[in-house]
């Protein structure tokens, strides 16, 4: 599953790759800000406390017992035959 972090004006931070070593990317507004090699380099940039996971969640399908998305529970929708 690909990780990735959101924050306030437009901040992202996700994993990834250069030069054959893991970074922390931070982009704004889609735009490259830096490529991080540590935490505390992403802290200098944007609010650590800011940043919220984004967790897919799986999608619904209709007519499976059980196979509604997570947090169905947390809206209070059903899921059919549940």
């Amino acid at each position: 599953m690909d990780r990735r972090w959101v924050g306030p004006d437009g901040y992202e931070v996700l994993p990834a790759v250069r030069a054959g070593r893991e970074v922390l990317r931070v982009r704004r507004y889609g735009r490259l800000v830096a490529d991080c090699v540590s935490v505390e380099q992403v802290a200098r940039l944007v609010d650590l406390a800011d940043l919220c996971e984004v967790i897919p969640l799986r999608p619904r399908v209709e007519g499976v017992p059980g196979a509604g998305a997570a947090g169905d529970e947390v809206t209070g929708t059903s899921v059919p035959g549940g």
